[in-house]
């Protein structure tokens, strides 16, 4: 027994293929503004990360300026007490080494002061760094907040427009045949969009099979039929017509 040949038009075909790619885009774009936010998100916490790197490093910095300025301080108190010992010393050896010892924190000091003025400026270039890398947080939380705005704002529309979509894709079903509705529900439900495609000269605009004569027939008299390949319903384009 022949399969029933089952009348789709073309024209519906096209209308219902452009709705669902219409679909198709405004899913993605309800898509892409989470990511967009998750990529700002990821840019203000990285610049968060390096702001606390900075201020980890100054702090560090700082505190090490500190106890080697602790430390020169408490050499040079010792240097005075042992300036006081040398008056008294009791003997020669004893006056040697007082002033040893003195020389040797002289000697230390001068090492010591020069490691403070490093210090300094080291403390200086990480100011500078923190004062580049808080500029650069402030940019990204100020960007990130535009996003959020710029987002939300897009997607409040993206949403409208689903809605309108969903009702012409609604208004379009209503004209499928019934003999076609099921196979037409299954497809949709796996392939989304590419559960149509135009003929593209004499193969399938989705997986570019070539077509035979007998399936470029029944485009032509605007009977349903499926790619062999893809499976998808097939139709003419405006702009392709069957010869």
């Amino acid at each position: 027994m022949a399969p029933v040949k089952v009348e789709f038009p073309a024209k519906l075909l096209r209308r219902l293929h452009g709705i669902h790619r219409q679909k198709h885009e405004l899913s993605s774009q309800l898509a892409r503004g989470p990511r967009q936010l998750k990529a700002g998100e990821a840019m203000v916490a990285k610049a968060q990360a390096a702001t606390e790197v900075i201020k980890e490093s100054l702090k560090k910095a700082k505190l090490a300026s500190d106890e080697k300025q602790l430390q020169l301080k408490s050499r040079e108190a010792r240097i005075e007490e042992l300036k006081a010992k040398l008056n008294m010393a009791a003997s020669n050896r004893e006056f040697d080494t007082f002033k040893e010892q003195i020389a040797a924190d002289h000697q230390a000091n001068e090492v010591q002061s020069d490691e403070i003025l490093e210090s300094f400026e080291r403390i200086d270039v990480l100011h500078e760094e923190l004062a580049a890398a808080e500029a650069e947080l402030k940019k990204q939380q100020d960007d990130q907040e535009a996003r959020l705005t710029e987002v939300e704002e897009r997607l409040i529309v993206v949403r409208e427009n689903v809605g309108h979509v969903d009702a012409q894709l609604a208004d379009a079903e209503k004209k499928i045949p019934s003999a076609a509705m099921d196979s037409y529900k299954r497809l949709v439900q796996s392939k989304g969009e590419e559960a149509l495609a135009p003929m593209e000269v004499d193969s399938c605009g989705g997986c570019n099979q070539t077509l035979t004569t007998h399936v470029l027939d029944q485009l032509r008299l605007s009977i349903m039929v499926n790619c062999p390949n893809c499976n998808a319903f097939l139709y003419i384009s405006e702009d392709n017509r069957v010869s």
